[in-house]
C-alpha cells in the first residue's frame, strides 16, 4: 500500500459541498482507505480572475492502486460530480489532483507526481501541511517547513473541517 495526498478544488455548484460529496467518494474507492483529511481554505482563483473564489483541501489516503489507476478513478469522482474541462485553470465544479504518491517520481503523458507548481501554490501547501509535520520532504523539492516559509499565506484563509453532514 502506497500513501498518497490528493488535492481537492471546487469553485463551482457550492464548492464546500462539492469537496464534501468528493470527500464521501473517495471513500468508495477500491482498494484505497481514506486516512485524514485537512481542513478546508478558501483561495484566489489561480487563472482568469473573473470567476469565483475556490475552496481547497488535501485527503490522504493509502492505495493498492498504481497510480494511473488512481488518476481514473478520481477522474471518474470528476465525471460523476459534473466536472467539464473547457478552460485551463478556469471554473470547475470539482478538480482532484494526485499530489504525491507515495515518494514516486512520475512523469508520463498523463501524470506528473510530485503535482508540478506543488512547492509554490499556497493552496496546495497550506492544506498538505495539515496533515504532515514539518520536516516532511517532497521529492525533488524541499521539507515542508522551508516551502511555507517561502510561500505567501496572502490570499487563502481556512474555513473548517470537513463535515460529512454538508
Amino acid at each position: 500500500m502506497d500513501n498518497v495526498f490528493i488535492g481537492l478544488g471546487s469553485n463551482l455548484n457550492h464548492p464546500q459541498l462539492q469537496l464534501n460529496s468528493a470527500i464521501e467518494n473517495l471513500k468508495e474507492i477500491k482498494e484505497s482507505q481514506l486516512l485524514n483529511i485537512s481542513d478546508f481554505y478558501q483561495s484566489e482563483p489561480m487563472g482568469p480572475q473573473e470567476q469565483p473564489d475556490y475552496i481547497n483541501a488535501v485527503v490522504e489516503m493509502s492505495t493498492a492502486l498504481t497510480a494511473e489507476q488512481l488518476l481514473h478513478e478520481l477522474q471518474e469522482i470528476e465525471n460523476k460530480q459534473g466536472r467539464v474541462r473547457e478552460q485551463r485553470w478556469g471554473a470547475r465544479t470539482l478538480d482532484l489532483d494526485i499530489l504525491l504518491f507515495g515518494n514516486e517520481i512520475i512523469n508520463t503523458e498523463y501524470l506528473t507526481v510530485p503535482h508540478y507548481g506543488i512547492s509554490e501554490r499556497n493552496f496546495v501547501l497550506y492544506p498538505l501541511s495539515d496533515l504532515v509535520d514539518s520536516t516532511f520532504k517532497i521529492p525533488n523539492a524541499a521539507m515542508m517547513s522551508e516551502l511555507l516559509a517561502a510561500c505567501p499565506v496572502t490570499g487563502i484563509k481556512r474555513l473548517k473541517k470537513y463535515d460529512s453532514n454538508g
